[in-house]
């Protein structure tokens, strides 16, 4: 049983590691590709989608990091080793996405305000390649984002990318069709509610953990009485 466990756990090693440098190279294309097109268009709104989708990258790049960091053995000066960098990284992570949200907020409001007249039909066309790129990165860390935090943070970032790129293509189509640039800012808002909902309980995890707290699922008296017994 035990050359059968290491196997599958060797396997699920390479395929993560492969699924973070994927992931982190599509985005890395798909962010040079929308910045360029936004850039092109005056699409703060595409702009803005990349520079988000540029944070999303930095925060693969640490999950990779801290992935690896986790597997390194125990040493005298890190007697426990480096595993508890993982729920690090993902504090790092929930804290991200909320920031990334602030930021779409703030966006999404001072276009209700002034909005600014864009090309709808590039806005929903290169979007929709977001959709496409972001629902497939989540897709290679679903099938771990139960058994790592800092797996689910990497899944959640991009499932969260997926919803913002929706919007996107949305709001890039009904503005095709009604020149209601006003559009846009409304789904901005919309989608920073669910980025806010769905990131709360990483947030709510990552930290507990992060202070040694008893995680989630877990009776500590029971434990405690079987112990005793």
């Amino acid at each position: 049983m035990e050359p059968h466990h290491h196997h599958e756990h060797s396997h699920r090693l390479t395929s993560l590691n492969k699924a973070f440098i994927i992931g982190i190279a599509l985005n890395i294309t798909f962010v040079i590709v929308e910045f360029g097109v936004g850039f092109y268009y005056n699409s703060l709104g595409l702009l803005s989608d990349a520079g988000h989708n540029l944070g999303d990258v930095a925060s693969l790049v640490l999950a990779m990091l801290a992935f690896r960091l986790e597997k390194v053995h125990p040493n005298s000066r890190y007697t426990y080793g480096y595993k508890k960098s993982t729920i690090l990284v993902s504090l790092l992570n929930a804290v991200i996405l909320l920031v990334a949200v602030g930021i779409i907020i703030a966006e999404s409001i001072d276009k209700l305000f002034h909005p600014v007249s864009v090309d709808g039909s590039a806005i929903a066309w290169t979007a929709g390649v977001g959709v496409v790129i972001n629902a497939l990165t989540a897709w290679l860390f679903m099938k771990d984002k139960d058994k790592d935090l800092n797996v689910k943070g990497a899944y959640l970032h991009m499932a969260a990318d997926t919803l913002v790129s929706v919007g996107v293509v949305a709001s890039g189509i009904i503005i095709t069709y009604t020149g209601w640039s006003i559009i846009d800012p409304i789904i901005g808002l919309g989608i920073a509610v669910i980025i806010i909902v769905s990131t709360w309980g990483l947030l709510h995890d990552s930290l507990r953990l992060s202070l040694d707290g008893v995680p989630v699922g877990i009776d500590a008296q029971k434990i405690q009485q079987l112990i005793v017994e």
